[in-house]
């Protein structure tokens, strides 16, 4: 084994299919096929059931991040009023939408616009002030917040509002979505997703083929094409190459010593420094609660589709309760064999970030597991601290290091 970091090298199939959606959806925008603007946690299989294309915000802003783009673009809708303390990708959004910049030229203009509320209630605002600067209808998703376990009553109510919802986009694109359509791009959501989850079941692999800043890009398909055969295929070849890498002995971070998990949105502008700095420890990060929040099953052999649709955009991590949130992160650690964790307090997603300090206090004093929490922004850079950041890393990685010893 080399001593080297290896490529993925089907990650070269990801920027071709990645830019083929966009320009795609460019193109799209002359035409008569509908445009929906999506949060990241709302049911796109719908779309791509009635033949609509799916334009996810949100992951425009992290492009905008990594390619350090977003400052500037928040910087043009602070200008115009929007404050710094709102959610840095809706800024970025907003400065794209007001100067009509930022990568590939910005998105294309929505013909309507589809939000849930089950990752924050930013997007609720975020998506009203779209409404507004479109003048385009905006559907929406109301998913109760999760204090304990879903109730069948919680789950009804999303799955009734599905129900309109199916209507609704019917009633927009003129042509009702067909029930068989609409099951086949369930069976294909959760065929990518069972996929999905099963190659970051991999990372629990000593070394792991691939760490969370992989995952963090590699998550782009399962995000914008749930739903889609070519998401499937591309998971396929991922994951054949993973199993090779894992029967091969190549590590994602050669040498490997220490395996961390992350929690919380990447710090998009800082993915590669952040990588290296963890690998020079010999860390990786071999689990992040963000990657695996689309490894949601869902049944495809549910006899209610729709209910199990409602069930699993309603159950994400992010919309669940703190003790849930501890036990998912004491079941990944166990999992993946953590030897301790990173939390991200990210300044502008406040519904990831509220309460971690709690969750920090738990895992430290009542499980006595060891927490690094580095506070950031996943777009705006101004707010991050790189000799701080770096310091804390040292830092805890020698302490890991002396619990080892």
């Amino acid at each position: 084994m080399s001593g080297e970091r290896v490529p993925i090298k089907t990650a070269q199939k990801l920027v071709q299919l990645m830019m083929e959606y966009y320009m795609g959806a460019k193109a799209a925008e002359s035409t008569d096929r509908k445009i929906a603007w999506i949060t990241s946690g709302a049911p796109v299989e719908l779309l791509h059931a009635a033949g609509v294309i799916p334009i996810y915000p949100e992951n425009y802003g992290a492009l905008c991040g990594a390619q350090k783009t977003a400052v500037e673009l928040c910087e043009v809708a602070e200008s115009h009023g929007f404050s710094r303390d709102i959610c840095s990708y809706a800024r970025t959004g907003f400065g794209s939408m007001l100067s009509e910049g930022g990568p590939m030229g910005g998105l294309p203009k929505p013909d309507f616009l589809l939000c849930c509320n089950n990752i924050c209630g930013t997007v609720t605002k975020w998506y009203q002030v779209l409404q507004r600067y479109y003048d385009v209808p905006l559907l929406y998703l109301d998913a109760p917040f999760l204090h304990g376990e879903a109730t069948p009553e919680a789950i009804e109510y999303v799955r009734a509002q599905i129900v309109d919802l199916i209507d609704q986009i019917g009633g927009i694109t003129g042509t009702p979505i067909e029930q068989d359509e609409l099951y086949e791009r369930l069976q294909l959501a959760a065929k990518a997703i069972f996929i999905w989850g099963d190659l970051l079941d991999l990372m629990a692999h000593k070394p792991a083929p691939m760490n969370s800043f992989d995952t963090f890009i590699h998550i782009a398909p399962i995000v914008v094409m749930r739903g889609e055969q070519r998401c499937i295929d591309y998971y396929e070849a991922l994951t054949a190459e993973m199993k090779e890498r894992v029967a091969s002995g190549v590590a994602a971070v050669p040498g490997e010593q220490f395996r961390l998990g992350w929690d919380n949105l990447p710090v998009w502008f800082r993915m590669g420094a952040l990588s290296k700095r963890f690998a020079q420890h010999k860390a990786c990060l071999a689990a992040a609660t963000y990657a695996s929040a689309w490894a949601q099953p869902i049944d495809p052999d549910a006899d209610d589709m729709l209910r199990e649709m409602a069930r699993s955009y309603l159950t994400v991590y992010i919309n669940c309760g703190l003790e849930q949130r501890v036990q998912t992160l004491r079941r990944m650690a166990d999992k993946f064999f953590l030897d301790g964790l990173v939390l991200h307090s990210d300044r502008s997603c406040k519904a990831y970030s509220l309460g971690q300090y709690e969750l920090a206090r738990t895992l430290r004093d009542e499980m006595d597991f060891p927490v690094l929490v580095l506070e950031a922004d996943m777009n705006d850079s101004r707010v991050y601290a790189d000799e701080q950041i770096k310091s804390r890393i040292d830092a805890f990685m020698e302490m890991l290091a002396a619990r080892k010893a």
